[in-house]
Parts: C-alpha cells; structure tokens; sequence
C-alpha cells in the first residue's frame, strides 16, 4: 500500500502536476490522520473493555467478601445481644432463688470475646491497580470508609472485649472456676459476688456498657456493608 502511494506522487511530480500533488499530499495526510484516529479509538476501546472486565470482576470478588464479612458480624451481633441480656438477668434477679444451672449459662454468655478481620484480599488487589478502576465515586468513597476505617473500628471494638476478658475476667476464674465451655457455660464455685458489689457483680456491670459499645459498632460495620453491597449490586446489574 505504501508503494502504491509512493508510486502515485512521483508520477504527479514527473508529469508536472503540481497543484495535483499538494492536492494528493493533503488528502494522504488527511487520510493518515484518519487512520490514526481510528487506531486511538480502537485502542480506546479495548482499554475501556479491559478496565470493565477488570472493574466487574473485582466487585464480585469484594462482594463475596463482604457478604462473608456480614454472616461473621451478624453472629458476633447475636454474641453481642445474649451477653447483654444475660447480664441484665444475673444482675436483676435475686440470685438466691435460682439454681446455679441457669446462671452458668448466662455467665457463658458474658465471659467470651470475639475476634474480627474483615477479609481484604480484593480490596488489596483494587487498591494496587488504583481505586479509580472504580467508576462510581460514591461507592469508592464507600470502600474506603469500610476497609480503612470501620472494620478497623469493629476490630478493635472485638478487641476491647478480649483484653477485658484477658485482663479481668481470667485472673478471677483462675480462683473460682469449676468448668468452663467457652462462649457456652461458666461455672464457679462461688456466686456469692454476683450478689453484692463484690468485683464479679462490678465487671459485669463494666462488661455490660463494653458489649453494648462494640454492639453499635457491629451494627454500624453491618449497615455501611449493606449500603455498598446495594450499589455493587446495582453496578453489576447495569
């Protein structure tokens, strides 16, 4: 193709056609220009397909993520609402009318922690190819709000409770334990603190406002999951 071009102009520049061949030269640049711009498009194209395929595949990677993350928040949710409740129950009910049995349940409830790590692999992956790979900017900002700031906030909340049981809760079973399930009974041979203000009835009244604090903050996790999973959905979908 390129001889025939070349072909073409040296036979208007032998035979004198002057005119012609500034008329020729700008129609070959024309068409050049032509042929570039139609390259840059396709190329456009492709990378525009690539990042789609790539952005597609990444949100449903994240979503599987974040569904897992939300079957995990959800239990710690339920641990978080049973210790409550079981806290409330030994600290209102008069405790000499009720058979060690019962309590050693609710203590079981309360005397446990949880551990959370938000699973991050996909995000990771986003993240070192840049969040805008991401076209909605909402759900970027989303995104990072989530892996960067509240899971950390919902880990550390899980945390609180392990050192408290750690710190606080491990030194008094050590002196009063009989047998222990973890997250299922506690049971002591002596309640006689859960019925005064000995130190037992005082960390349970502590323990209480940690649980109710990591518990809003479960459910907060729980609730920004449920906004970017709503728009993965949607941007899946279209």
């Amino acid at each position: 193709m390129i001889k025939f071009f070349r072909h073409i102009r040296q036979n208007l520049m032998e035979t004198g056609k002057t005119p012609k061949y500034f008329k020729y030269a700008i129609g070959e640049i024309i068409l050049v220009v032509i042929g570039i711009l139609i390259a840059l498009q396709i190329n456009n194209w492709n990378e525009n397909r690539k990042s789609d395929i790539f952005e597609n595949e990444i949100l449903t990677q994240i979503r599987a993520n974040l569904i897992k993350d939300q079957l995990v928040l959800k239990k710690f949710i339920t641990n978080a609402e049973n210790a409550g409740t079981s806290t409330d129950k030994i600290l209102a009910e008069d405790l000499s009318l009720k058979v060690n049995d019962s309590i050693k349940f609710w203590l079981g409830e309360i005397v446990r922690f949880d551990r959370y790590r938000a699973l991050s692999n996909a995000y990771e992956v986003l993240k070192s190819q840049g969040l805008d790979k991401v076209s909605n900017k909402q759900l970027q900002f989303l995104l990072g709000m989530y892996y960067d700031d509240q899971s950390v906030a919902a880990r550390t909340a899980c945390h609180d409770l392990e050192i408290m049981f750690i710190n606080d809760w491990i030194p008094i079973l050590k002196k009063n334990i009989i047998h222990q399930k973890f997250g299922k009974i506690v049971e002591l041979q002596d309640y006689s603190e859960l019925k005064t203000s000995g130190e037992i009835r005082n960390l349970l009244i502590l323990n209480r406002d940690n649980w109710s604090g990591s518990n809003e903050t479960l459910k907060d996790t729980y609730s920004l999951i449920d906004k970017i999973l709503e728009i993965i959905n949607t941007e899946l979908n279209d």
